[in-house]
């Protein structure tokens, strides 16, 4: 595996994303896979919200209105609010401070149809059939400090290899191994695209082995497969008995 992070200069409200595209990666072969912060793709959507306290309050109210699921902030010791946002659970619904000059910045308004507009466009732009396309942001993992980069949406490949059926070393049948791909190379493309101010906002893998691609945007059979109901999921016993809170959709 290969990756290369590209630069792009400061990425301003309404820009073209699919320009910043094409300035930024001069050339891209076939069997690749572009990876795409999802702040600049908010950026260009222009999904700011400005400060108007400042306050903590402030932006919990924010995070309420993004978050389908919520947990009061009251019930960390940072003052951090646990939500369920499009099917991911991670910390204030995707809502940053981050780079966004004083204000705050919401995810984009529909990842998937972003990952799947930028697929069309690098397969028309650099003449290439097979590309995967993933938009990434920051999660962190339970008991461990830092962060890795996480897709919240791709499009152009099978997202997961199954090993169901296979046997392992010692001729057992493996029941429910299957590798995530579309994580496993967002997470390897924000190593290098880093997290600051580095301003390489897209990275370029290439070189991967046994991946899929697909000649079509995922379909909702193909995108409700990847994903597991709270209630089905392995950390049940601590995600059903969490105090979630309905939040309201911010349109």
């Amino acid at each position: 595996m290969k990756v290369i992070a590209y630069k792009t200069p400061l990425v301003k409200a309404k820009d073209d994303l699919f320009q910043i595209i094409a300035d930024a990666i001069p050339y891209l072969p076939e069997r690749s896979f572009v990876v795409v912060a999802s702040k600049i793709v908010s950026t260009c959507e222009n999904r700011f919200v400005p400060k108007v306290t400042g306050e903590r309050s402030e932006k919990h109210d924010l995070v309420r209105q993004e978050a389908e699921l919520y947990i009061e902030p009251h019930s960390s010791k940072y003052d951090l609010m646990l939500t369920i946002h499009r099917n991911w659970m991670f910390v204030n619904a995707g809502l940053d401070e981050s780079n966004a000059d004083n204000q705050y910045i919401l995810w984009p308004k529909d990842p998937q149809a972003s990952v799947n507009a930028i697929w069309q466009f690098l397969r028309e732009h650099y003449q290439v059939k097979e590309v995967g396309v993933t938009m990434s942001d920051s999660i962190s993992i339970p008991l461990n400090w830092g962060v890795i980069g996480h897709a919240i949406a791709y499009c152009g490949f099978n997202p997961l290899k199954s090993y169901i059926g296979k046997q392992d070393l010692f001729g057992r049948p493996m029941k429910m191994e299957q590798v995530n791909i579309m994580q496993s190379i967002t997470a390897a493309a924000v190593l290098e695209m880093g997290e600051g101010a580095e301003s390489t906002p897209l990275g370029v893998v290439r070189d991967v082995s046994d991946v899929e691609f697909l000649d079509h945007v995922p379909t909702e059979a193909e995108l409700a497969s990847l994903h597991i109901e709270l209630e089905d999921d392995a950390y049940a016993p601590i995600l059903t008995r969490a105090d979630w809170k309905k939040g309201g959709k911010r349109q």
